[in-house]
């Protein structure tokens, strides 16, 4: 086990994750409801950057996840998790920030991602013990 290379796997993930979300969040903003989809694209009236985004995101999701079951292969599961806590600060933090996404910082979201943040930096705070799971016959 590599635990190193392991959290380099899971904050990849969280990486790339985040950026999956902002990325559809604003494709979304510039895209027709769901429902409207089909006459949209009869019409010709599909932002091809925002699809473009959200394929980008798709692909992003994807690779967050063949990073995380990397990291899982090195980083025991307790403390890989509580490393995807960070993807909601992130987000939150870059939301609030970028005029983009036209979203607002507040005390209490602030309070809860600085809470999310301390929650992982307690967890990971101690180093980790590694059990070697055994398949005996």
């Amino acid at each position: 086990m590599n635990l190193r290379r392991g959290i380099t796997f899971a904050l990849g993930s969280v990486m790339l994750a985040s950026g999956a979300q902002l990325g559809m969040r604003w494709s979304m903003s510039r895209l027709p409801q769901p429902d409207q989809w089909l006459t949209a694209l009869g019409n010709g009236s599909v932002d091809p950057v925002a699809v473009g985004v959200v394929l980008a995101a798709i692909l992003a999701y994807a690779l967050s996840m063949l990073s995380w079951l990397l990291a899982l292969r090195d980083v025991p599961l307790g403390r890989a998790y509580s490393l995807l806590s960070i993807s909601y600060a992130l987000v939150y933090l870059l939301a609030a920030s970028l005029p983009a996404f036209n979203e607002h910082f507040s005390l209490a979201k602030s309070l809860g991602v600085a809470l999310v943040v301390l929650g992982v930096i307690t967890i990971n705070s101690r180093p980790a013990r590694v059990s070697v799971l055994r398949n005996d016959p």
